[in-house]
């Protein structure tokens, strides 16, 4: 089937059903960021593969619309479609619910799965249509109707995180959430999001590509755990570890009906930006509910010295993995019209020098390598078919990372390709100061991580430059790359709870992108650690975790302050010796170039 095709077979369904306006998320009952193949509806209906996207359909209009990081991507994808792109201002905006209430007329109605609706934003959506006298149905899936062959539920099996990755055992951290729910009030707490319930659980699975998580929501008591999750994914000897830890398992399609079945003198404790509005509309309309950020998702995100140990000894593997890459890499790169390399060869290349080393499980997420014009697209990625070949002067975009058992890694490296341009060189090295003014930044605890993106953003700015995406993201232990509270963005919200903590592991990406020519992007994951005490309270800096050299053929000196020198040489002293002991012949000789000092 087309695109226009399926389009065509939704507007029958939704005439069927008397419905006006479809609106298909990129979510899961689990509002994922990365989907299983059964909910990527929204790609499989409009061909547009980007994480973040809202497609809505009526009878004579359909538009997709998402945030400047995937607009270029966006337009490619969607061209013959019958699909308008609909540009919004953020990931975060919710621009597309505005639109529907103007487009919709009184009396006409709304259609989205409630089971894959977030409740934060259900409730502005029936508030907003509401108000223009606009129903809203979620008791459908019409996409049920129309996807030929959709994929079932995930089925691949869940293992355990053991010691002495897992440094906290199962039963310290659901004593820790239960002390939580206690504290809040609560007697019972329902968790659906995949990364709180496998750090909870000490459990990792597959369900999910590059992410190691696995499907299935968690409701806790005071003394009673229940996983909804189908228990033929995990060996009967880890149900029983479970079963020692009081966590009995349940089917994954009874979550709701248990949820209905709660007794309604007891007091719930939910997430409303980490719960469906299918679930929400589960629970005893008589019980008390206290909505507050899941306990689960602030513990994970402070490591403990002893995750923070094993990340560090990680970083190291995935340094030494990245010398050796870039020792194979470069001298191909050194005379472009010779070069026979592809954008789709530095995935394969990545892969097989990190499977190498220790504890690699898996990439954190599919590389983009892109060269020249392609690096200007944000999420770029390259297909066989479409690959650019790295034959002519310019710049090589690299966003790669690893899943290991002792943490996950995320880094952003831009080489030169042959001779780069004076434009090209200044670019990056205004993305280098950007990159060094967050590294270097002191902050005062319980600054609120968004505060922090125009530290990164103010050399660019000075020169009359942008870019469209947030700075960081916060990066989970063997969990998923992307991950909250803290985001160091302008789209997130700067509440309490996004407050950056000691432990916290956030990247630090700037970037520059000019398209149809090139992109520039450096990423270092960074530890918020202490940083004294003044009269004035307590201070938080930066501690650079990640183990890379920064091409410094790239940089324009005359743009650089003598302290960032002096940063750059002392991170690239660190990198030096932190690396050598896990390197040899030319991944060593590369190591020792690229980290003389400038």
């Amino acid at each position: 089937m087309t695109t226009p095709d399926k389009l065509a077979a939704l507007r029958a369904a939704m005439r069927a059903q008397s419905i006006d306006a479809c609106l298909v998320l990129a979510s899961d009952p689990h509002l994922s960021e990365y989907l299983p193949p059964r909910w990527q509806g929204r790609e499989w209906l409009s061909g547009f593969t980007g994480s973040v996207g809202t497609l809505i359909v009526c009878a004579e209009h359909a538009g997709l619309w998402t945030d400047g990081r995937y607009w270029t991507q966006a337009e490619t994808e969607l061209a013959g479609s019958g699909i308008e792109l609909m540009k919004l201002s953020s990931g975060a905006s919710l621009q597309y619910i505005d639109w529907l209430a103007a487009h919709l007329q009184p009396g006409q109605v709304a259609a989205v799965d409630a089971n894959v609706l977030g409740l934060a934003v259900a409730r502005q959506l029936r508030q907003t249509l509401a108000a223009r006298g606009i129903s809203l149905r979620t008791d459908l899936d019409l996409l049920d109707a129309i996807w030929p062959a959709r994929p079932g539920l995930p089925a691949a099996p869940v293992f355990e995180h053991a010691a002495p990755y897992a440094t906290l055992t199962r039963a310290a951290k659901l004593a820790q959430v239960r002390a939580a729910m206690a504290a809040a009030g609560a007697t019972r707490h329902l968790v659906s999001t995949l990364d709180d319930i496998a750090w909870l659980l000490n459990l990792r699975g597959s369900d999910i590509a590059y992410n190691p998580v696995f499907c299935a929501h968690l409701l806790l008591g005071a003394d009673s755990a229940t996983l909804f999750v189908e228990a033929a994914k995990l060996a009967p000897e880890l149900q029983a570890r479970l079963a020692a830890d009081g966590v009995r398992l349940a089917p994954y399609g009874a979550a709701a009906a248990a949820v209905g079945a709660l007794d309604p003198d007891e007091t719930l404790l939910i997430d409303p930006r980490r719960i469906t509005a299918g679930l929400r509309d589960c629970v005893p309309a008589a019980m008390r509910v206290i909505e507050a950020l899941n306990p689960s998702t602030l513990a994970k995100s402070r490591k403990s010295a002893a995750d923070i140990a094993n990340v560090r000894a990680t970083m190291e593997q995935d340094g030494a993995a990245l010398c050796a890459f870039f020792a194979w890499l470069e001298p191909q790169l050194a005379r472009p019209a010779a070069c026979t390399l592809r954008e789709t060869d530095i995935a394969d290349q990545l892969l097989a020098l990190r499977v190498a080393r220790p504890g690699f499980i898996s990439p954190s997420f599919s590389t983009i390598a892109g060269f020249n014009s392609n690096g200007a697209v944000i999420h770029y990625r390259a297909h066989p078919a479409t690959a650019a070949t790295i034959n002519a002067d310019g710049l090589l975009l690299i966003d790669s990372g690893g899943q290991y058992l002792g943490g996950t890694t995320d880094i952003t490296r831009v080489v030169a390709v042959g001779q780069a341009s004076a434009a090209q060189r200044r670019d990056f090295t205004l993305v280098l100061k950007g990159m060094i003014a967050l590294s270097v930044a002191r902050f005062p605890r319980a600054t609120r991580s968004p505060m922090l993106d125009a530290i990164a953003r103010a050399p660019l700015w000075a020169a009359g430059a942008d870019y469209g995406h947030g700075t960081g993201h916060g990066v989970g232990y063997f969990l998923n790359v992307h991950e909250g509270p803290q985001s160091i963005s302008p789209a997130a919200l700067a509440t309490p709870e996004t407050a950056l903590e000691e432990g916290m592991i956030t990247s630090n990406e700037p970037g520059l992108y000019r398209p149809g020519r090139w992109g520039i992007r450096i990423e270092n994951l960074v530890l918020t650690v202490a940083a004294g005490q003044t009269e004035f309270g307590d201070f938080l800096a930066f501690e650079t975790l990640t183990l890379c050299p920064i091409d410094t053929r790239l940089i324009e000196r005359s743009l650089l302050r003598q302290d960032e020198i002096d940063w750059l040489n002392a991170y690239h002293a660190s990198v030096r010796a932190r690396l050598l002991p896990h390197v040899d012949g030319a991944a060593r000789a590369w190591l020792e170039q690229r980290t003389e000092a400038l």
